[in-house]
């Protein structure tokens, strides 16, 4: 008789023999809630509510990696569970959120253009798990969904709180779509922010430049998040070309 394969267990005995860390975990269902919050809002047609739901989520998403670094309960079970939820998070919920906004009116390129922001959020999270271990720390290779999110529910929260009507800025809101879907895969590189030291001492005007960007924030809530996510989305593609220019420009010609 044949050998008999044993059946692959449900659940990997060994981690089910060392449970799973509540606290960094519990950060990453609530960052999971809001994008879910954020679709069921959308549905409802609140999307102002949506907008900001992503915005929660970005929030939870960056707290949790840096709870479970600082409690030293990093696991594999908590990386593959952060990546889902920022698919949802990150990748279906901004998809959805903007086409039932502005994009649906649009017909097939409404909801083409959702499809490439959905799939480039997809690509982009199964890239950083495979070149995890061998891409530079300083650097994220293509736009970063978080922020991908943010500049698409950020251009959606300045619209509503404008009281700009979605029908006339749909084709913006579709090349944003699109911009921020592409950029997630393109090889350009937007720095990461993971070698700044906070325990580093530091001038005395850094202080006084964040109470002006707490300010600033106060003030206009929706254009400051907003326009501090176009200007990250624009970095990556000028330190690019300022890296092409270098490389083109001909050498200088050596000291008498």
């Amino acid at each position: 008789m044949p050998d008999i394969k044993p059946r692959k267990t449900l659940f990997n005995p060994e981690l089910r023999r060392r449970g799973i860390y509540l606290l960094p975990n519990l950060f990453t269902t609530a960052a999971l809630f809001c994008g879910f919050f954020a679709i069921v809002k959308a549905m409802t047609g609140s999307f102002e509510q949506a907008a900001e739901a992503i915005f929660v989520a970005m929030v939870l998403d960056g707290l949790d990696g840096r709870v479970a670094r600082m409690t030293r309960t990093q696991s594999a079970f908590g990386a593959e569970y952060d990546s889902l939820s920022d698919m949802v998070s990150f990748g279906v919920a901004p998809a959805l959120v903007t086409y039932a906004w502005a994009l649906k009116d649009m017909g097939r390129l409404g909801w083409i253009a959702a499809f490439i922001y959905c799939v480039g959020a997809a690509l982009r999270l199964a890239r950083f798990n495979t070149t995890l271990e061998v891409v530079d720390k300083r650097y994220f290779q293509g736009l970063p969904s978080p922020a991908a999110a943010a500049l698409v529910a950020g251009f959606l929260w300045v619209m509503i709180d404008k009281d700009v009507a979605a029908g006339n800025v749909r084709w913006l809101a579709c090349a944003l779509v699109m911009f921020a879907g592409i950029s997630m895969v393109t090889n350009i590189q937007f720095y990461s922010f993971k070698d700044v030291n906070l325990r580093r001492s530091v001038p005395f005007i850094f202080v006084v430049a964040i109470a002006l960007a707490f300010a600033v924030l106060s003030y206009d809530t929706p254009v400051a998040l907003f326009g501090l996510f176009v200007a990250y989305a624009l970095s990556g593609y000028v330190l690019a070309l300022m890296r092409r220019i270098r490389r083109k420009a001909p050498p200088a010609p050596p000291p008498a």
